[in-house]
């Protein structure tokens, strides 16, 4: 077992640590993580510490808890679709593939929502910086995102005011101009009616549902770096998933 740095925090170390195994494949889809206790002995941590690193692995959908069992690595081919495109966002810094088309719609400052200024702990009066892009795939138009931005990320990443595609997406393209690094997300998805501007896009009639996918970026610290909504045509779209029914 490697020992302690003190450059990232410990918990960040032990899950990281947890998450190359996976990534090398020594702990196999369905193998069994070490528990709080197992962890906090072997890496000489409090358990308070070891739990947190469990928690960080859980909050990034790669292993899960079993009450009463213990905690597992997640099978990553069962998981939504929707998933897969926030794993692509986290672990290459794009969530779309080198073949998608992607037209930037707008860069630039505006009024966000209400829930991006609150996450990004922007005043009421506060501009974002905000980036649009329509996504086409060999089907057609595929999802319309909007991803939003502190404003102070302006002046020290002005490519993210660019109208045209980054290269390595905006999360590599942060990265590698500024201190900035993702830790974890969350993500939520929901449906609703199509907006006009959405049904333009997508070629909807009204009134025409669509699915709505939410994904925050959160650096070590829990702040946002990074907020996005994606939308998808509901028929275009559709969440598969496959599991054992045995206990």
């Amino acid at each position: 077992m490697p020992e302690i740095e003190e450059v990232l925090p410990k918990y960040l170390q032990i899950s990281g640590y947890i998450r190359n195994q996976i990534e090398r494949g020594e702990l196999a889809p369905g193998a069994e993580v070490p528990s709080e206790r197992e962890l906090a002995a072997s890496w000489h941590v409090a358990r308070p510490t070891a739990a947190r690193a469990l928690n960080e692995l859980r909050q990034r959908g790669i292993v899960e808890s079993r009450r009463g069992s213990g905690t597992y690595v997640v099978d990553r081919s069962a998981l939504p679709a929707a998933r897969e495109r926030g794993d692509r966002a986290r672990q290459y810094g794009s969530a779309y593939s080198e073949n998608a088309s992607v037209t930037v719609l707008e860069a630039g400052m505006v009024d966000g929502p209400v829930w991006v200024r609150e996450g990004l702990a922007v005043a009421v009066d506060g501009s974002v910086l905000v980036r649009k892009r329509l996504v086409s795939n060999d089907s057609g138009v595929a999802e319309l995102a909007t991803s939003w931005f502190s404003a102070a990320l302006a002046e020290i990443a002005p490519r993210l005011l660019d109208a045209e595609r980054l290269p390595g997406g905006t999360v590599g393209y942060l990265e590698s101009v500024t201190d900035h690094r993702v830790s974890y997300a969350r993500d939520r998805v929901s449906a609703r009616l199509a907006t006009a501007d959405e049904r333009r896009h997508f070629d909807l009639p009204r009134p025409a549902a669509v699915l709505v996918y939410r994904l925050a970026l959160h650096e070590a610290d829990d702040a946002v770096l990074q907020f996005d909504e994606v939308v998808y045509p509901s028929d275009r779209w559709e969440f598969q998933q496959e599991y054992s029914t045995r206990s």
